[in-house]
């Protein structure tokens, strides 16, 4: 985003992998650490864990310093500092019980898609609105996925529209809580057109799940889907805020 605005994208080159680095440390870590389901059992993959996490660690490490030498990009602490937070509050809400976990997930979430004003930082050296709506854009985007993955698949047994609005009264009022804050946006000239026009195909698929005629959950399928989404969206805001 802020190359296409006129920004600098040699930083991006080492955010991207710091960043990359880093997510893939956290499976590793949390395997180590036993806060997910998939835990450490044996002393040959608890060597193979720690090789792996030193490894990642070191990439990221290097990748940071590149980015932080001689007190370059010194605003970008505090960027690492909301998502550590955001992963704090996530780690606290997974320990609490099974039924706090999609908001420990919306509380990662926050911390993944900080990212984006992150590199749009790095590529024009400002934090002004647009940082801040850039982030808060993919998070919703973000969050409705979240919501809509684990709606699809603990209501799949579900038939019906009124079987399904029972189920999935939150996402349906959360659907219709983004479609307006996307539509207020957009009035207010907070988004551009083609940046709200982003967030149609996912309230449109939302919306359709109530409707639509019962079938069998097809896991893949909705993970592709959710991929396709996902690009879509990315590149209809990019354009959208270039232009």
């Amino acid at each position: 985003m802020g190359v296409a605005t006129g920004g600098h994208w040699l930083p991006l080159v080492p955010f991207t992998i710091a960043t990359m680095a880093l997510f893939c440390l956290r499976t590793p870590v949390e395997s180590l650490l036993g806060t997910t389901p998939l835990k450490v059992q044996t002393e040959e993959e608890r060597r193979k864990v720690l090789n792996m996490i030193v490894a990642l660690g070191v990439v990221s490490a290097f990748a940071l310093c590149n980015l932080l030498w001689r007190g370059r990009n010194i605003d970008l602490l505090a960027f690492g500092a909301v998502a550590g937070s955001a992963f704090g509050v996530q780690a606290v809400l997974k320990k609490i019980g099974r039924n706090w976990r999609l908001a420990a997930q919306i509380a990662g979430a926050a911390g993944l898609t900080i990212t984006a004003p992150a590199a749009y930082y790095l590529a024009t050296s400002k934090i002004d609105l647009l940082a801040v709506v850039l982030w808060i854009a993919n998070w919703c985007f973000a969050c409705d996925q979240i919501h809509f993955v684990q709606l699809r698949i603990h209501a799949a047994r579900c038939n019906g529209l009124w079987e399904r609005l029972a189920r999935g009264r939150g996402f349906f009022v959360g659907q219709v809580v983004l479609a307006v804050a996307v539509a207020l946006a957009w009035q207010h000239r907070i988004i551009p057109t083609v940046a709200a026009l982003a967030f149609i195909p996912l309230v449109l698929r939302g919306f359709a799940w109530f409707f639509r005629r019962p079938q069998p959950l097809a896991v893949h399928k909705l993970g592709r889907d959710e991929l396709t989404h996902a690009i879509v969206f990315g590149m209809l805001i990019i354009v959208g805020f270039a232009i």
